[in-house]
């Protein structure tokens, strides 16, 4: 490795390591990814006290309804804060600096995305890497920006002005893949810059055909852009030609973490292409589901650990790993924490992959479907208990009604499996949990004062089903309601919805949606809160207090004031925990629900925390919005 690298890496030890205790460097705050600040002014004794402090709109909003206006926006940028500014990117990637103390806006920098084209995820971005350079001047403060239309871009923290030595005028693009085969390709989540080496992964559409792009890590150097490395998640086996090989995807969609001290990134990877028919894939499809760790100075895979093998449900790693230290046997222990959309926490040797808390191999239903092999084991954790519920029989449904509980029982009673890991098929399975998990890209936050795990979980199985493509093409989809795809290139096109009742509650029992403390080295959950209200699937029927608990899209984060604070719900609402105990204490109206994790910082001697509010692109919420809301105590 280069010898600038290298230096400019000890140039940067500040973002390398952990933000000062005032500011909030990387998505998770550091780039472990604890998502813990140390900060202590607000905290369980005064949280009830909290306001509004300031509010900004950044005006980009998209109903995806206006002519030519392209898809439906989603607000789930973490604003990042350092030496004295706020930082944060909207749905249409703009790059905004704010004023921390009052939220004046102080510049704007737009790439000008084209707003109008299909983007599988909506218009979105979850936010920005930074990076010293090592010396003062233009450009001494980078942040990095990965688009949706495929392109990694640099500008100066000072002025917003791209980095003219980066790439070509401050942009590189990332569409020049290992094996670009047709299909939606683009960037939703924040690279990630370890040893001078800025790190990014795809966002590449689920289920849309077989040969998708390769989900193919990359490195570039953080001062002029030149890719250093890439690795793919998938290799194509040396004795088939690249025209044959018809395998994609694996790709890391979701956000990044890193132990600086190991030069290593830590991956997290998705399904492979596509996602509910395996035919074409046969084996493990290592790496795809899995944690890897790679050498931030080479790409080269150091370890790694597959938590699906020959995924079948859209099962992906969407959680950042979470490094930290897990007191075992009276011994601070290193470890990374892992999660996916199983639900399952797997703890993992940050030196090897291999688990540090046991993990075993199980049987599971095999498929029967034309063409597949589905893997005869999955891998589960003996320690950590599951953390949402693995099967869902037609004897214990939920439901509001007695109509609701007829339909949910008739209908799970009708299908070819309902228990985790049950195989797709043309009768149709619930998959439990559903595609948007279990633990999805809200992920971990660490609770260093009890060493907990912090996670928030969303419990809404999924009805599937594989339809014949010839009959898919004849017009025979099934429930109107459902998500519909073709699956190009198998012979399977797939349906499914969440499982829900005539009242729209879902046919499992609450709560939808929880927070909870997880003492891994115990083997226990803690305690658990419901979170959040799905009260706008049935607003007429008044469901909130009846069944709570929502989807959750954002994350929580942890003080060590004793809090945690938790957007994420369909309720336009941000709310503060006790991490002792798990009880509410304060709650926040937002204009639009917070499908965004928050963040926590200091400025003229006053904390904030501050949320992205704006709804999702994913969920139809009636209300949207483009407000960062920041709180202070009086």
């Amino acid at each position: 490795m280069r010898k600038g690298i290298w230096l400019a890496g000890a140039a940067a030890a500040l973002l390398a390591g952990a933000a000062t205790a005032d500011e909030w460097g990387a998505y998770g705050r550091d780039p472990q990814g604890t998502r813990f600040s140390p900060l202590t002014q607000i905290n369980a004794g005064n949280v009830a006290s909290l306001k509004p402090a300031w509010t900004f709109h950044t005006g980009d909003i998209s109903d995806g309804k206006a002519k030519g206006g392209g898809p439906r926006s989603g607000f789930e940028t973490t604003p990042l804060m350092l030496d004295g500014r706020l930082y944060l990117t909207t749905p249409f990637n703009r790059v905004i600096a704010l004023d921390p103390a009052t939220g004046r806006q102080l510049w704007a920098f737009d790439p000008r995305l084209d707003r109008a084209k299909p983007y599988g995820d909506g218009l979105i971005n979850r936010g920005l890497a930074a990076w010293r350079a090592g010396k003062g001047g233009v450009c001494a403060l980078r942040l990095y920006e990965a688009t949706l239309d495929a392109r990694l871009v640099s500008v100066d923290a000072a002025t917003g002005k791209p980095c003219a030595d980066f790439g070509q005028g401050g942009e590189v693009s990332l569409r020049d893949v290992a094996r670009y085969a047709p299909g939606p390709y683009h960037m939703t989540s924040p690279p990630i810059v370890v040893d001078g080496v800025v790190v990014v992964g795809s966002a590449i559409d689920d289920n849309a055909r077989a040969d998708m792009p390769d989900g193919v890590v990359r490195g570039f150097d953080a001062r002029s852009g030149k890719l250093i490395w890439s690795w793919e998640p998938i290799a194509k086996p040396k004795d088939v030609a690249d025209k044959d090989w018809k395998t994609g995807a694996g790709n890391a969609w979701s956000v990044l973490s890193a132990d600086p001290k190991r030069h290593l990134v830590y991956v997290p990877t998705g399904s492979a292409s596509p996602d509910y028919w395996g035919g074409l894939r046969p084996g493990d499809n290592r790496w795809a589901n899995s944690v890897v760790a790679l050498d931030a100075r080479t790409g080269k895979l150091s370890w790694g650990f597959q938590l699906v093998h020959h995924d079948l449900w859209d099962y992906d790693t969407a959680a950042a790993p979470l490094a930290t230290a897990l007191t075992l046997k009276g011994k601070a222990t290193p470890v990374v924490i892992a999660g996916n959309k199983t639900g399952m926490v797997f703890v993992l040797d940050p030196a090897t992959g291999k688990p540090v808390l046991p993990v075993e191999e199980r049987p599971v239903p095999q498929s029967t479907l034309y063409g597949e092999k589905s893997s005869p084991t999955q891998p589960f954790p003996t320690t950590v208990p599951p953390l949402i519920p693995q099967s869902q029989g037609p004897e214990a449904v939920g439901g509001l009604t007695d109509a609701d509980r007829k339909f949910c029982a008739e209908t799970i009673a009708g299908l070819s499996g309902h228990a985790m890991f049950s195989p797709p098929s043309e009768q149709g399975i619930l998959a439990i949990p559903g595609n948007v998990g279990g633990i999805n890209w809200s992920g971990f936050a660490w609770d260093a004062a009890h060493g907990w795990l912090i996670v928030s979980v969303t419990n809404l199985p999924a009805k599937v089903r594989m339809i014949a493509a010839k009959d898919f093409v004849k017009g025979d989809h099934g429930d109107l309601r459902a998500e519909t795809t073709m699956q190009v290139g198998t012979p399977f096109a797939m349906s499914r919805d969440f499982l829900r009742g005539p009242s729209g509650l879902p046919c499992v029992k609450p709560p939808f949606g929880e927070l909870m403390a997880v003492d891994l080295a115990a083997g226990k959950i803690v305690w658990r809160s419901p979170l959040g209200s799905l009260e706008e699937l049935a607003p007429d029927v008044g469901i909130g207090k009846i069944a709570p608990g929502s989807i959750v899209l954002g994350g929580p984060i942890v003080t060590a004031g004793g809090l945690i604070f938790q957007g994420g719900t369909m309720d336009k609402t941000l709310r503060a925990f006790s991490v002792a105990d798990g009880k509410l204490l304060w709650s926040g109206a937002l204009p639009a629900s917070a499908h965004a994790t928050p963040m926590t910082y200091e400025a003229g001697g006053k904390q904030y925390v501050v949320v992205a509010a704006g709804g999702s692109a994913k969920i139809d919420e009636e209300v949207q919005g483009d407000a960062v809301v920041a709180y202070a105590l009086p």
